[in-house]
């Protein structure tokens, strides 16, 4: 009886480790398709993207002194940036061409051309930049509004001249913050685990589907590779004053926020039309904002009789023609809905 036990169980084995070996053949054969669309999707993207993506190589003359006597001194620079509009305007970082004597523009076949500063905005570290050379192609604009933590995210870069860099991640964290060259506080930031290269500072952030939907702009080397991109919305706000102005003139309220969501309980509840609103972080110290009697843990649900979803919404309303002109905060305060007069101010 051992015998016949044994010889069954023998075979159950055999018959099991075929199973076994059917099984994760079947496991690395999906496992193989799904590294496979994921290698094409990314590669997909590039071959979309990257021909809009460009070197920009920057010279400054930095002044200092040797010996107690003047000198001026010329110092490289180098970043990326990507081609927006097919008649060659560049978007890049504001840090990437400050103070830049000459500007040259490689893009990813080779060619290079002179460019020239169109507009600069340092509180967004965002800046304009053109060349004029035929045949360029545009990156397709995203919306960063409708990013989701998890999504995947794919970092452009051109640096040094050399072949186009690409590393991939997820969206980490949104609505994040951080202190801009000017020392203003940028808001509404993505912050994504995907590497930046140096060099590839005003590089696209880009979707799967191979939409910008940010611009790379910093990674803290000391916070194991975290790194943050301006959302492509707040670079729509200001890409027309930019352009047409060579700067961007806001109002300011003196806050600090980001986008929060509101409980459809309480949406239905105040009538509110959106269920999103922008979170007050902070409150700066006699500010338009505090002078208005605005607190924080407030929500702002909209300006002047405007819904307000979001801190690009704000941005939006936070125009010259609102400098210096009174006008209405609508905000939840725990359970209430209040109205607040508002001024905002130019900032300069």
């Amino acid at each position: 009886m051992f015998k016949n036990w044994g010889w069954l169980s023998n075979s159950d084995r055999h018959g099991d480790d075929s199973s076994q070996q059917t099984s994760s053949m079947g496991t690395d054969s999906v496992d193989e398709q799904l590294l496979d669309a994921y290698s094409q999707a990314v590669i997909n993207v590039v071959e979309k993207v990257s021909p809009s993506v460009v070197n920009i190589d920057v010279q400054r003359r930095v002044r200092g002194r040797n010996r107690g006597f003047p000198t001026v001194q010329e110092v490289r620079g180098n970043g990326s940036g990507f081609i927006f509009t097919p008649d060659g305007y560049i978007l890049t970082n504001s840090h990437v061409v400050e103070s830049a004597s000459q500007i040259q523009v490689t893009l990813s076949d080779g060619r290079s051309y002179d460019a020239e500063i169109i507009g600069d905005d340092p509180d967004t570290d965002l800046a304009v930049v053109r060349i004029h050379a035929p045949n360029l192609i545009a990156a397709p604009l995203g919306d960063s509004q409708s990013l989701r933590v998890g999504q995947l995210a794919i970092a452009i870069g051109h640096p040094y001249g050399f072949q186009t860099t690409v590393t991939t991640g997820v969206i980490s964290a949104l609505g994040r913050s951080f202190k801009s060259p000017s020392g203003k506080v940028i808001e509404n930031i993505i912050q994504t685990d995907a590497a930046l290269n140096p060099g590839n500072s005003g590089g696209p952030l880009v979707t799967s589907h191979g939409e910008v939907i940010g611009i790379n702009t910093a990674v803290f080397m000391a916070a194991q590779g975290i790194c943050f991109a301006i959302p492509i919305n707040s670079a729509k706000n200001v890409i027309p004053s930019l352009m047409r102005h060579g700067k961007v003139r806001r109002g300011y309220i003196g806050i600090g926020g980001q986008n929060a969501r509101i409980s459809r309980r309480i949406a239905l509840y105040h009538e509110l039309s959106t269920d999103t609103g922008v979170f007050v972080m902070f409150v700066e110290p006699n500010s338009p904002a505090d002078k208005a009697g605005l607190l924080e843990g407030d929500v702002i649900v909209g300006f002047n009789r405007q819904p307000l979803g979001s801190i690009d919404d704000l941005h939006s309303h936070l125009t010259p023609e609102n400098i210096g002109v009174r006008s209405q905060l609508t905000i939840l305060r725990r359970d209430r809905k209040l109205n607040l007069t508002i001024i905002p101010v130019g900032n300069g």
